[in-house]
Parts: structure tokens; C-alpha cells; sequence
């Protein structure tokens, strides 16, 4: 069975999607979905152990040898990526019955459905991941993708269903976008295989086929994982989303997409070709920082705080996207342990917001009023979340920000770094707003909220309390990051 866990990881959730279907509304199925989320969870740290133990594993799909088959493989970089997904996946899975039971705008023996699309979601971006196939990656990204498109249609607000065709536009463009490249990359190699890519891209780099496949791979993965200015879709697919789908794709859609751009650009077109032919640097770095800036203002003046962290978001992906731009071991250790941090703090601010939205019903600035003092766990888990994404000091966000700061002076990008420090005090400025309204503002009179209900608060704080561990215990979030970084620069550890 230990031999299988890369098949498993995907395998699980995609045969327990369809049997959530079948089964009865209310909870059956949110226990089948429950248990696959956490038994792909459980799946991830044992590949996380193998490959920290002894190297990375290589799986052939019913046996077939590479290129011929389809290989899945599993390094120090996808292990990471995987727990990610899974973590954030089994958090969210115990979090939602509540929330489905009362926000969705499906009638109730519809809610089946509900978790069918979740758990399809969850197996591609868990397939993105996993699979050493490039032609596999567009077919994983095909299924996350239109599972999301579903799950972000199903909110009360009929707004959902806008954001919902936003979405599937945009995304439907960005897989156009990456099915062409990978197409082009088939022609002139006569393989999908990412390391039988990696080893015959080097004879033909020269030729305009190649380049204008790295083109189009760009453009594909910048839209998917929201790189300003192909961001528009992000904003409303968030704030009109149920409250656990935008949990769910904050920590882990956008992050799979930036996966799969450092797994092209690194490990298929190889270091040399991507940053100094090609000299992606000089694009990644510009969009990036103006990304931080505009999207930290504009996220200021939102009076919708899913919406505002949802500008939040394109702001912290600038922020990984600028550790990529200073392809050095340090700025990717910055960007990939970023991707971990950031999963762990939208996840619990999306959570403490789905908790308000349970109580209160609206997630609007002004309906917040005085929330502070009737749910203190709710807003205290959005304090500690809060506080880790301004990167304070002993939490998860200080740490990656402390290495993209390094990362950017090892450079001599004083004005970089300054920039850094500078937009993060834009981020006191929006969550201070919440926390402002929520313990410094009277209620309504004649409110009265009670806090959330323990199934809804026990996974919020397991994730802020995660925020505070790994801002103190770096081993894992930093120390395999860096040894992800040294794979993809082909560094000695």
C-alpha cells in the first residue's frame, strides 16, 4: 500500500466524489467528503516523510515506462505543495457542513452535489501537483477548474453566479493558454514527460517554436494564479463564493497555479533558458511590485472585508512572484515557504469571516460593529491571522517576508526591500479597520450575536494557532522550502 500513496493521493477523492452523490443529504455525505479530505491529508505527510527520508519517488501509472506512460512524481517541492492542499483541504471539509447547511442557495437534498464538486476540486489541484506529466497537469487543471467554477455559483448573493462566469472566461482563456504551450512543446520534442522535457528542450531552445511556447505558458499560469494585471477575476469570485469555497481556493487555488509555474520555468525550460534567454525576471519583477502596492491601496478603501482580502491576496501573490524574480536560494525559499504561510493565514481569516457571516450575515465592514465583544474566539482567530499576514514577528507571515526581505538586500535592492516594509504597513492599515469596527464600534442596538459554534470555531483556531507554531518552528515550512529551492536552482544543499 506504501508503494501506492501517489496513485492514492488522487485516486481517493476522485471515487469519493461520485459516491457523495449518491448518498443521503446532510451529513453521509459531508462524512464521506470529510473522511477522503483527511485520508489525502494523511496521505501527503507520509509522502512528505518518504521524500525528506529517502529522495524523491517516482510512480509509473499502471507500470508503463516513462514516456510512454504516465509518471507521477514526488520531490521535495510537490511534497510540500501536496500538504499544502491536502491540510488546507481536511480543514476546510470540517469546517463547512455547518456553513452548507445555511448558505448555500441549493435546496438541501442538492447538498450532495455540493460535496461531489468539492472533492473533484480537491482531487485536481491534488493531481497538478503529483503528476510528472505535462498533457496531465491541463487535464487536472481542467477538473479543479470546473469544479470551482460550480462551487464559487453556489453562494446566496446572486453575484456568485457573475463572479462564477468571471471566473470560467478568465480561467477557460488561461487553460487555452497553457494547452497551446504544452501542444507546442509535444511538436518539437515528441514527449509530455517533464523530465524527458527537461532533458531534450536544451537541442531545439533556439528555435521560435519553443519561445513561443514559453510565451503562452507564461501568459496561461500568470492568469490562473492572478498576477497583476491578470487578476480581474479574483476579487468577486472570493467575496461572492460561499464562505468555506473562498477559504478553500485562497489557500490553495492560486498557490497549485505557482507551482506550476516554477514546475515549467525550472524544471522544464531549465534556469538558464527561462531567466537569462528569456528573461522573465524582468517582467515577474515589475508586475509584482506594482501588484503589492496598488492592490494593498485598493484593498484599504473595500468596505466588504472578503472582498478587501481578496485584494489582500493579489497583493501576498506579488509577494511570491517577487522571491521568484530574484532567482536566488533564498528569494525561492522566501516564495515557496510564502505559499505555505499564506494558505495558513487566508485560511483562517476566511474562516473567522465565514463564522461572522454564520452569526451576522454579511461579511460588510458595518455590519461587523461590536462583533468583537459578542464572538471573542471568532475575532480573535481573525486578530491572530491578521497579524500574520502584516508579518509581526512570531507568526508564519513575519518569517517568509523576513526572507524576501534578505533575499531582496543579497541583491542590493535596498528600494525593493523598502517596499516590502512599506506595503506591509498598508496591511495594518486594512485589518486595523476590521479590528477597529469589530472592538472599538458600538453594535447595532437591538443586535444580538452570539459567538459561532464550536464546529465552526475548532478548525478556525487549528489553523491560527498553526499561523503562531510555524512562526516559531521554521523546520518545516522554511527548512523544506529551502531544500525545494535548491532542487529547482540546482544548488548542493
Amino acid at each position: 500500500m506504501i508503494a501506492h500513496l501517489p496513485a492514492l493521493q488522487v485516486v481517493i477523492p476522485l471515487i469519493s466524489a461520485p459516491l457523495c452523490a449518491l448518498l443521503p443529504a446532510g451529513r453521509p455525505a459531508w462524512l464521506a467528503a470529510m473522511a477522503a479530505s483527511w485520508l489525502a491529508f494523511l496521505i501527503a505527510a507520509l509522502l512528505l516523510y518518504q521524500v525528506l527520508a529517502h529522495g524523491p519517488i517516482s510512480y509509473l501509472m499502471g507500470g508503463w515506462p516513462i514516456p510512454w506512460g504516465i509518471e507521477y512524481r514526488v520531490d521535495a517541492l510537490n511534497a510540500y505543495m501536496l500538504l499544502i492542499v491536502a491540510a488546507i483541504g481536511a480543514a476546510v471539509a470540517s469546517f463547512g457542513r455547518t456553513i452548507v447547511e445555511q448558505r448555500l442557495s441549493l435546496p438541501l437534498n442538492k447538498h450532495p452535489w455540493f460535496y461531489t464538486a468539492y472533492l473533484l476540486c480537491l482531487t485536481g489541484l491534488l493531481g497538478i501537483t503529483v503528476t510528472g506529466d505535462a498533457f496531465n497537469v491541463f487535464v487536472f487543471l481542467e477538473i479543479s477548474a470546473l469544479s470551482s467554477y460550480v462551487l464559487i455559483s453556489v453562494g446566496r448573493d446572486r453575484r456568485a453566479l457573475v463572479a462564477a462566469y468571471q471566473y470560467l472566461i478568465m480561467g477557460t482563456v488561461g487553460a487555452t493558454f497553457i494547452l497551446i504551450g504544452i501542444g507546442l512543446l509535444y511538436v518539437m520534442t515528441g514527449t509530455l514527460n517533464m523530465g524527458d522535457l527537461a532533458a531534450r528542450l536544451p537541442a531545439v531552445s533556439g528555435t521560435r517554436t519553443v519561445r513561443a511556447a514559453f510565451a503562452f505558458l507564461t501568459v496561461g499560469t500568470a492568469i490562473k494564479l492572478a498576477l497583476f494585471p491578470l487578476h480581474l477575476w479574483l476579487p468577486n469570485a472570493y467575496a461572492y463564493a460561499p464562505s468555506p469555497v473562498t477559504a478553500f481556493l485562497a489557500a490553495t487555488a492560486t498557490k497549485v497555479a505557482i507551482y506550476v509555474m516554477l514546475r515549467f520555468f525550472f524544471t522544464v525550460f531549465g534556469v538558464k533558458f527561462s531567466f537569462e534567454t528569456m528573461q522573465l525576471d524582468k517582467i515577474l519583477l515589475p508586475l509584482s511590485l506594482v501588484g503589492i502596492a496598488s492592490a494593498s491601496l485598493v484593498a484599504i478603501f473595500q468596505t466588504n472585508v472578503k472582498r478587501m482580502l481578496a485584494y489582500s491576496s493579489v497583493a501576498q501573490i506579488g509577494y511570491m512572484m517577487l522571491g521568484v524574480s530574484l532567482v536566488s536560494v533564498t528569494g525561492l525559499t522566501a516564495s515557496i515557504s510564502h505559499l505555505f504561510n499564506h494558505a495558513l493565514m487566508k485560511g483562517t481569516l476566511f474562516m473567522a469571516l465565514g463564522c461572522v457571516s454564520y452569526r451576522v450575515g454579511a461579511t460588510r465592514l458595518e455590519r461587523m460593529a461590536g462583533v468583537g465583544r459578542s464572538m471573542p474566539w471568532t475575532m480573535g482567530a481573525f486578530v491572530i491571522g491578521g497579524l500574520s499576514l502584516i508579518g509581526v514577528p512570531l507568526t508564519a507571515g513575519f518569517v517568509s517576508k523576513w526572507y524576501l526581505i534578505v533575499g531582496a538586500l543579497e541583491k542590493g535592492w535596498w528600494p525593493v526591500a523598502a517596499l516590502v516594509l512599506a506595503t506591509s504597513l498598508l496591511a495594518v492599515i486594512y485589518i486595523g479597520r476590521v479590528v477597529e469596527v469589530a472592538y472599538f464600534k458600538p453594535a447595532p442596538e437591538g443586535q444580538r450575536v452570539e459567538e459561532a459554534p464550536l464546529a465552526l470555531l475548532v478548525p478556525t483556531w487549528a489553523l491560527a494557532l498553526a499561523n503562531l507554531y510555524f512562526g516559531l518552528e521554521t523546520s518545516l515550512n522554511v527548512g523544506v522550502a529551502r531544500l525545494a529551492a535548491q532542487g529547482l536552482l540546482g544548488a548542493t544543499p
